[in-house]
C-alpha cells in the first residue's frame, strides 16, 4: 500500500516581536509533530535564529526554501517573504514591523490559493501595528475573506467541548444592532451549518442561536430584533434544512450549561461569543475560518506582547491550531471524494432533499 504523503502546513510568522514564532518553535521543538504535516513557515531565517538566540530555545533543523514545492518532511521549513534583515525587539510593538507579518500573509494566503500547500494555521498578528492609511487592515479573518474574493466567511472558535460562531466580528458595539439583518443571520447559519457537515464531519449539525438583547428582548419591551430580525432567520434557515434553534438569551444559556446540547452556537457579536468561550475554553481553543475554499486556522490568542521574551509563551493553543488544521483538511478531502457523483432524484442531491423533507 502507498504510504500517504504528510499534508503541508503554511505557517504565517505573526508579528515578529510577539509571541508568535516562539510558539511555532516550542510546537515543533517537539520532534512528533513532524509526524502530523510538513510544515512551512513564511518569514525569514534571520528571525527564526534570532528567537532561538533570544529565547534559549533548542536548535531545529531548518531548511529555507523560495517556494512551497521544495518543503521537506521532518524539518521546519522556511520560506523566504523577504530580504531586509529585520531588528528583533521582544515585546516592543513597532510599527515598521507590521507590513512583515502582511508580508507573511500574503505569502501563505498565495500558495493555498494557489493549491501548493493544504492549510494555514497563521500566528498572532497586531491589527494595530498592520493597518495604516494605505492598508486598512480589520483582522485575518477579513484579511483572508478577501484574499479569497469570496462574499461570506464566519470566525468561528472552536474548543473540545464548545463552538461559537459570530453574525459580526470586528464591529464596535455601538454599531451591532444596525449591522444585523435576517438575510445575513441565515447566510451566516447556512455557512456554519456547511462548515461543521464538511469541515468537521458532524453529519446533522444542531445550531443554538442567541438573541441579541438581554432576556430576548422580554417579548420587544427592551428590543425588537429578536421578533422582527432573528427570528425570521432560524424559520427561513430550517427551510433550507439547517437544524437551527432559538433565540436563547446568551447569559442563561451558557450560565446553565444548555450550550452542550449542541453541535455550535451562533452569537451575534464579537464579546458575546468570545467571552464565555474563552471563560471556558481559553488556552484549549482555536480560531477557525469557515467558508473559504482554503483551510484557515490560528490560536485563540494575541501577540502577547507583555510576556514576549520571557519564556511565559504556552503553545498549548497554537498546537491544537495545526491539529485542527490537518483535520479540516482531510475532513473536506473526503467529503469531497464522496460526495463527487451524488444520487440524484428529480434533480435534487438525495441529500439535500432528505434535509428539507424533514421538520424540526
Amino acid at each position: 500500500m502507498e504510504e500517504k504523503k504528510l499534508l503541508k502546513v503554511g505557517i504565517s510568522i505573526g508579528d515578529l516581536n510577539g509571541i508568535g514564532t516562539e510558539i511555532i518553535l516550542q510546537t515543533f521543538a517537539d520532534k512528533r509533530m513532524f509526524k502530523q504535516c510538513v510544515p512551512i513557515i513564511y518569514g525569514t531565517v534571520q528571525v527564526i535564529n534570532e528567537h532561538i538566540k533570544s529565547l534559549g530555545l533548542p536548535d531545529i533543523k531548518i531548511n529555507e526554501i523560495e517556494k512551497a514545492e521544495q518543503a521537506k518532511e521532518g524539518v521546519l521549513n522556511v520560506f523566504k517573504c523577504w530580504d531586509d534583515k529585520v531588528s528583533i525587539e521582544l515585546g516592543k510593538e513597532n510599527k515598521a514591523n507590521g507590513r512583515f507579518a502582511l508580508d507573511a500573509l500574503r505569502g501563505v494566503a498565495a500558495d493555498a490559493i494557489l493549491n501548493k500547500i493544504d492549510a494555514i494555521v497563521t500566528a498572532p498578528v497586531s491589527k494595530e501595528l498592520i493597518n495604516t492609511e494605505k492598508e486598512k487592515f480589520v483582522g485575518q479573518t477579513e484579511f483572508f475573506t478577501d484574499a479569497c474574493s469570496v462574499s461570506e466567511s464566519l470566525m468561528l472558535m472552536n474548543s473540545d467541548n464548545l463552538r461559537v460562531g459570530l453574525v459580526t466580528n470586528h464591529l464596535p458595539v455601538a454599531k451591532v444592532a444596525e449591522a444585523i439583518d435576517t438575510n445575513q443571520i441565515i447566510r451566516k447559519l447556512l455557512t456554519l451549518n456547511q462548515g461543521l457537515v464538511e469541515d468537521f464531519g458532524i453529519e446533522r449539525p444542531k445550531i443554538a442561536v442567541l438573541a441579541l438583547n438581554p432576556h430576548a428582548g422580554d417579548g420587544g419591551l427592551i428590543g425588537k430584533e429578536e421578533k422582527d430580525v432573528i427570528d425570521p432567520a432560524i424559520k427561513e434557515a430550517k427551510n433550507e434544512g439547517v437544524m437551527a434553534v432559538g433565540p436563547f438569551p446568551a447569559d442563561a444559556f451558557f450560565g446553565t450549561g444548555n450550550y452542550q446540547k449542541y453541535d455550535a452556537v451562533l452569537a451575534m457579536y464579537h464579546d458575546q461569543g468570545l467571552i464565555p468561550f474563552k471563560a471556558l475554553a481559553f488556552g484549549s481553543g482555536t480560531n477557525v475560518t469557515l467558508g473559504l475554499p482554503i483551510v484557515r486556522t490560528s490560536p485563540d490568542h494575541g501577540p502577547a506582547f507583555d510576556i514576549a521574551g520571557k519564556n511565559m509563551a504556552e503553545a498549548s493553543s497554537f498546537r491544537k491550531a495545526i491539529f485542527n488544521a490537518v483535520d479540516i483538511a482531510k475532513h473536506r478531502a473526503a467529503y469531497k471524494e464522496m460526495h463527487k457523483n451524488p444520487i440524484k432524484r428529480n434533480g435534487v442531491e438525495e441529500m439535500k432533499q432528505t434535509q428539507r423533507d424533514d421538520k424540526y
